[in-house]
């Protein structure tokens, strides 16, 4: 089995659980493949029992990787997805960060989660994405997200007006600091901070979710994914700022923003047994009783 591993530098108590990784890969002959800037980071931390192959770009993991830990958190889980593309390659996340709702996997289970996934004792979560058309291209070949696409005002001044059209027809003008356009698997991201709902994976839906509305009737609204979503801004400012997922850009205000959904999906590592709903009730702390 070919196992790639990709990360961003963290805190050195941390090591410790990467090291413990690498160890139970060694033990079992997994062949370790993993991304260059990482390796850079750890080669120097990290003990391993021969030089790893390292990779850089995504055409050197298709086909060389049968499955891609993320090591970190969420945020690392979206930068991975940019390498996997339409792979097809499985994705395991390994938390060492806080929250963790994409990388479930926590730093204390690493030994039982590795030995599950090489007795084949997991399924593949397939998640939806969306994407994001714009005049300019503005993010290349890289125009789909995980979790959500923004539009928000680029300073603290006034509210922006986002126009949005679903399959042409005209939902709503918003006048917010911004608006989130979130996938199911997004919908515990931006967007519930912002009162949006919580959407099931496999749901096939889009939520609209406006950020600090100045109209405090306006709700998310959710749509099926199969919609056409446009998105014209207008304000005092002559540029907004656009994200997807965890990249930026700048757009003119005469910029129309095309948002579909995508052609291929993302497959999540689930050790059998847990499941979406486990996470959020372990996640937000449903059904504990913290008052002490």
């Amino acid at each position: 089995m070919k196992i790639a591993l990709f990360g961003k530098t963290f805190a050195e108590d941390l090591l410790f659980y990467f090291q413990q990784l690498v160890e139970i890969l060694d033990r079992h002959k997994v062949s370790i493949l993993i991304h260059e800037p990482f390796y850079d980071f750890v080669k120097s931390r990290i003990q391993f029992s021969g030089e790893p192959l390292t990779f850089s770009r995504h055409d050197e993991l298709r086909g060389n990787a049968d499955f891609l830990f993320s090591i970190g958190g969420d945020g690392t889980m979206l930068d991975a997805i940019t390498l996997i593309r339409d792979s097809g390659i499985p994705l395991m996340g390994i938390n060492l960060g806080r929250m963790g709702f994409l990388s479930s996997i926590s730093k204390n289970e690493i030994n039982q989660a590795v030995a599950a996934l090489l007795k084949g004792e997991y399924t593949l979560d397939k998640r939806s994405m969306l994407c994001v058309e714009t005049p300019e291209n503005l993010f290349g070949e890289i125009n789909y997200a995980l979790n959500e696409l923004t539009v928000n005002k680029k300073d603290t001044g006034s509210m922006i007006l986002v126009h949005v059209y679903v399959d042409d027809l005209l939902l709503n003008s918003y006048w917010a600091d911004g608006l989130i356009v979130a996938t199911p698997t997004g919908s515990t991201a931006y967007s519930l901070s912002c009162n949006g709902p919580i959407i099931t994976p496999d749901s096939e839906n889009f939520v609209i979710t406006p950020i600090a509305t100045h109209n405090l009737t306006v709700r998310p609204v959710v749509i099926p994914d199969k919609s056409v979503i446009r998105l014209k801004v207008e304000g005092r400012m002559s540029q907004y700022l656009v994200g997807l997922d965890s990249r930026n850009a700048i757009i003119d205000s005469a910029t129309e923003i095309v948002v579909k959904k995508e052609k291929f999906f993302i497959n999540l590592v689930q050790r059998t047994g847990d499941n979406f709903f486990t996470t959020i009730r372990q996640k937000l702390m449903w059904g504990r009783d913290v008052r002490n």
